[in-house]
């Protein structure tokens, strides 16, 4: 029961490290135009 008092606290600190790194993503622009870099890639010269 004690190990509830350090799981629940760095579960809740992982979904917020975890939302805060899928919010920089989007922020940043990650996810715009997912299709070109797919035909980027194949592209290749």
């Amino acid at each position: 029961m004690d190990i509830l008092y350090l799981l629940i606290p760095l579960s809740v600190a992982l979904v917020f490290f975890i939302l805060g790194g899928l919010w920089w993503a989007i922020d940043r622009g990650q996810f715009e135009d997912i299709e070109a870099e797919g035909a980027r890639i194949l592209k290749d010269s």
